[in-house]
């Protein structure tokens, strides 16, 4: 295999409202600050893929419009996927694996402000049964939550903790947009409280990619992909074990994950009892794990629809580029209640 890497990372500040810039404006900044870290114009990438939501943007292709922050003329290799970013980053990466790309740009966006997310959220359910009874992302959420308790596995006092250490790291994060420790909060769908919820906001980012040589030349630090998989559970909920993470747990087998320790792991957990399933599954909570969990604040500091699984892989390599990691897990999620995921393995020199 080759070696790829992500040799930049850009995001845009994330907001509750951003109803004063378009979906482009948004873009076009970090756009222009991966670029620039890497010293390329848009001429020298190879192929350029992204991942949106036409559900959000409430209009069929909307990618299309997005294509005017980056310039389609002349013409550009170019792909999309109806989903996170991070999975356009895969699709990169096999472009690059094949030999077909030596550099790609990825980017992803999700202005979730315009309309009601945890009811567009919605439409990824089974068309059926369980969509027409319009169950939101937050009630789904509540019922793994509620498994989890039930089971022993952690209590609300715990998911509190989560909460109040996530949003305590984000502190010093210029993007996030939540900053600080912060209550509880009240009670929205029991269990799970405010606190317990991924906040509801707009933004973007971006990496670019680079093989080899080039990687080495674009920057001095890559974080290399050393392995990266995904994979999918059952789609209805209903035949789940809400409580288990079958699906992280493959992929992470099959990037590499468990070969030996990671120092840092950005995981895309939007709601609190999330990470606890993903900790388990990713076997990242041994007692006397030594493992900085999503330093950035993660999902419950900034949650743009589409972009922040996207942002968990920016983060994990902005961290190896600087020399605060070494070797790095990164995780994305899709779907209710981690119902397909993503996991990498990044590391320095």
């Amino acid at each position: 295999m080759r070696d790829v890497a992500i040799v930049a990372f850009g995001q845009s500040d994330h907001v509750r409202d951003s109803a004063e810039t378009s979906e482009v404006e948004m873009l076009m900044p970090v756009l222009h600050d991966v670029l620039a870290q890497t010293g390329l114009a848009a001429r020298d990438i190879d192929f350029t893929c992204s991942g949106s939501s036409d559900y959000l943007a409430g209009r069929a292709f909307s990618f299309t419009m997005a294509l005017d922050g980056v310039g389609a003329w002349p013409p550009i290799s170019e792909s999309h996927v109806e989903m996170d970013g991070a999975w356009a980053l895969y699709e990169a990466w096999v472009k690059l694996l094949t030999g077909e790309a030596e550099t790609a740009l990825v980017y992803a966006y999700g202005k979730s402000s315009p309309g009601e997310v945890r009811d567009v959220l919605t439409r990824q359910l089974d068309p059926y049964y369980l969509a027409p009874l319009w169950p939101d992302s937050v009630a789904l959420a509540a019922l793994q939550a509620r498994a989890l308790i039930d089971a022993g596995l952690t209590d609300e006092r715990a998911l509190a903790g989560i909460a109040a250490r996530s949003r305590a790291a984000a502190a010093s994060h210029p993007h996030a947009q939540l900053r600080g420790e912060v209550p509880a909060g009240e009670l929205l769908v029991a269990p799970l409280r405010t606190g317990d919820c991924p906040p509801i906001g707009d933004g973007a980012a971006a990496v670019v990619l680079a093989a080899g040589d080039t990687a080495r030349r674009l920057t001095d630090r890559p974080a290399w992909i050393r392995g990266l998989d995904h994979r999918i559970e059952a789609h209805s909920p209903g035949v789940r074990d809400l409580t288990d993470s079958p699906s992280s747990r493959l992929a992470a087998e099959r990037a590499g994950a468990f070969t030996r320790p990671v120092d840092t792991a950005e995981l895309h957990a939007p709601f609190t009892s999330q990470e606890v399933v993903l900790r388990r599954a990713l076997r990242l909570d041994a007692p006397d794990s030594t493992v900085c969990i999503n330093p950035s604040g993660g999902a419950l500091a900034a949650n743009p629809v589409v972009a922040a699984g996207l942002i968990r892989l920016g983060e994990a390599a902005a961290r190896i580029q600087r020399g605060a990691s070494d070797r790095a897990l990164a995780h994305a999620t899709s779907g209710p209640c981690l119902q397909h995921n993503l996991v990498a393995v990044l590391e320095g020199e």
